[in-house]
């Protein structure tokens, strides 16, 4: 399948779920956009959306939950200056089409700026939960195939089950195993008043396991996962017993650890999804929005040295199958790789319309939005840091005293400021080159901007997370990934128990 077949089988997969089932057609699309344009806007344009979600959980060895959602609905925004109106239905019809576009309308005369304005309410539970797609060669990102209909339900269930005894036959110290699988479909078309029509039909699979184990009266935990715009059927009998086995791996580690030590000192971090600090501290950063406004550090900095030679950050949803990865955003725009940051230098923000024209700057495939019911916003796809050319081990080994931080759990992050505050979940305490013992309760502290110029090292050994971030602003959450090479930075403060 060629990007024009792909882009080709979207659009009918749009019209066959989104605008046929519903008495909808293009022309009432094109006379909602028109209704809109009696008021004097910059830009509008219409969201039309149809989700279904799956899924399945399991605990003390029963695959105890499972759940099914249906959801679909449309969103019309108009655009004037800054000014932006927004009302959405979760119905599809022409009248709640009419009504929505009279709605944005409406908000637009009076130069309000509401968001979330639901101006019809009558959810369809019974839509047609039907096959829609035929499988056949490759597309460019990712197969429009529906995840959920991949496997079974009892294919499901003995998934988990499998996926738990893996864990379990690793090491008789696992105390509890708990799982879930989750596998979603996305259908969306987007009209605008610049004549652009676009469809996209997005898969999503995660598939997360998290191990405790117990020796001596002491329980820990380790915690593994991934997936990717594919299907379930990716989860073969080796990945699951991959992810069973570093999950172990991570709770027997933390039964030896030894409280951190604190202090200010250089830091190694791992490859791959140590990137979420990235993500988070500088990521955000660069998003259009908070630059335009001037509250981001990076703000008015564009040309700018902002990082340390060598450092080069980039976001792109245009690789194949990844979490982040989209054929187009939610604003119709063609995915892009984005150069942020090139060797030390900021490059680049990330754009959706709005921001990019108030900018006086090109879209970037940046506008993403959690359903038809919220505004667009510019957001990060796969965010990452280019390798550099070092050896991770020498890297590892240039430690005189300092912390290799291999896994992240949660962390915090100021936008304005760019302090972010970090907990390891998987760490070791270096002294001489060699690790000396894995480490718990270790936290790390800094500014994402600072940090990115006290970066004295970069391994060759990028790698992107194995599928599992979600991202949050402003309420809203949306599939991203995050990646990086092993990293030395110098000076950060680890917040310890030792």
């Amino acid at each position: 399948m060629t990007p024009a077949d792909a882009a080709i089988a979207s659009l009918a997969a749009a019209h066959q779920l989104l605008l046929e089932p519903h008495g909808l057609s293009e022309q009432d699309l094109h006379e909602a956009l028109a209704q809109i344009h009696a008021h004097r806007v910059d830009y509008a344009d219409l969201y039309l959306q149809y989700s279904k979600a799956e899924a399945w959980s399991l605990d003390e060895g029963i695959v105890k939950t499972g759940s099914y959602s249906i959801d679909q609905g449309v969103g019309v925004r108009a655009i004037s200056g800054e000014k932006t109106a927004f009302a959405y239905s979760d119905t599809l019809s022409p009248a709640a089409l009419h009504e929505a576009a009279v709605t944005t309308r409406s908000i637009a005369r009076s130069g309000g700026r509401r968001a979330g304005v639901l101006v019809a309410s009558q959810r369809d539970r019974l839509v047609r939960d039907r096959e829609v797609f035929q499988r056949g060669g490759p597309a460019p990102l990712y197969l429009p195939n529906d995840p959920i209909a991949a496997l079974t339900a009892a294919d499901k269930v003995a998934l988990l089950m499998e996926l738990e005894g893996y864990a379990r036959a690793a090491d008789p110290r696992v105390l509890q195993v708990m799982a879930s699988l989750v596998a979603e479909l996305d259908v969306i078309l987007v009209m605008r008043s610049d004549g652009r029509i676009a469809a996209d039909v997005r898969p999503l699979v995660r598939l997360s396991i998290t191990v405790i184990a117990q020796a001596e009266g002491r329980r820990e935990q380790g915690s593994s996962g991934g997936g990717g715009r594919t299907d379930l059927t990716v989860f073969t009998p080796d990945v699951l017993r991959g992810h069973a086995h570093e999950a172990v791996r991570q709770a027997l580690v933390n039964l030896e650890s030894r409280p951190a030590p604190a202090g200010q000192m250089p830091v190694v971090l791992g490859p791959g999804w140590p990137g979420v600090l990235l993500h988070e501290a500088v990521g955000h950063g660069l998003e259009g929005d908070f630059n335009r406004k001037g509250s981001s550090a990076f703000a008015g900095r564009m040309g700018q040295r902002v990082a340390a030679k060598g450092v080069t950050v980039v976001d792109d949803g245009t690789l194949a199958g990844l979490r982040g990865s989209l054929h187009i955003d939610d604003e119709g725009n063609p995915s892009q790789c984005n150069v942020l940051i090139e060797d030390g230098v900021l490059t680049g923000y990330l754009q959706d319309s709005l921001n990019a024209r108030l900018m006086g700057v090109s879209v970037t495939g940046n506008g993403r939005r959690e359903s038809y019911a919220h505004l667009t916003m510019p957001r990060m796809t796969n965010t990452f840091m280019r390798s550099g050319d070092q050896d991770p081990e020498e890297i590892i080994s240039s430690l005189h005293r300092g912390l290799f931080a291999v896994n992240f759990g949660g962390g915090q992050v100021d936008i304005t400021s760019g302090k972010f505050v970090f907990s390891a979940s998987e760490a070791y305490w270096v002294e001489n080159g060699r690790k000396q013992f894995p480490v718990k309760g270790a936290t790390i502290i800094g500014n994402g901007p600072d940090a990115l110029t006290r970066v004295t090292m970069i391994g060759n050994d990028l790698r992107l997370d194995t599928g599992v971030g979600t991202c949050g602003k402003e309420g809203q959450s949306i599939p991203v990934g995050v990646g990086q090479p092993t990293l030395r930075i110098e000076g950060l403060t680890v917040g310890g128990t030792g």
